[in-house]
């Protein structure tokens, strides 16, 4: 029999109340919690932290806290990359971040998602769809990347976009719905 957990890191249909998921988003949250409260001057500390929250921590990763997950282990992070404060990286789905990414502050990657009709929506089922930023990517302020979007290397996101179709390489992007207004 298929558990809740694998149906949904296949990515389909699953209840998020299952007891193996409760737990593992304590976890999370315990994790979180640990990493959002250590002082100032432990950074060591906090690396730490991501490197068993997360499911990979590339070298010189910057995290600032406060940061919220839903279970840490589908989120990879690349080499280099800065992440300000506020940063909620909702990953039912995978979240990939390539190298050299700067996300400012209050940015939301959102991978969960919820059935359009009722009944199954009221029964609690959801699902995810991945998201992955590229290498050199610059997310501004307050972008939120909906579920299942790919952003291409060294593109630029403006603040307060909402990011809900691909981006390619090489543009910068602004707006709700995020629209690419130049090349790079």
């Amino acid at each position: 029999m298929v558990t809740q957990k694998e149906r949904m890191l296949a990515g389909d249909l699953y209840i998020g109340a299952d007891p193996e998921l409760t737990a593992d988003a304590l976890r999370a949250e315990q994790l979180s919690e640990r990493f959002n409260t250590a002082g100032a001057a432990d950074s060591m500390e906090r690396y730490k932290v991501l490197v068993e929250l997360l499911a990979d921590v590339g070298e010189g990763v910057q995290v600032r806290p406060p940061l919220r997950v839903d279970y840490g282990y589908q989120i990879s992070i690349g080499a280099r990359t800065f992440i300000n404060y506020g940063a909620v990286l909702a990953d039912v789905g995978r979240i990939i971040i390539g190298a050299d990414v700067l996300i400012g502050p209050n940015v939301q990657l959102l991978t969960p998602t919820h059935p359009i009709e009722p009944e199954p929506r009221r029964a609690k089922w959801e699902a995810a769809k991945p998201i992955t930023i590229g290498d050199n990517v610059w997310l501004g302020g307050g972008v939120i990347v909906c579920p299942g979007v790919t952003i291409g290397e060294n593109t630029v996101v403006g603040a307060g976009a909402v990011v809900a179709r691909n981006l390619p390489v090489n543009v910068v992007a602004v707006g709700n719905p995020a629209r690419v207004i130049r090349e790079i």
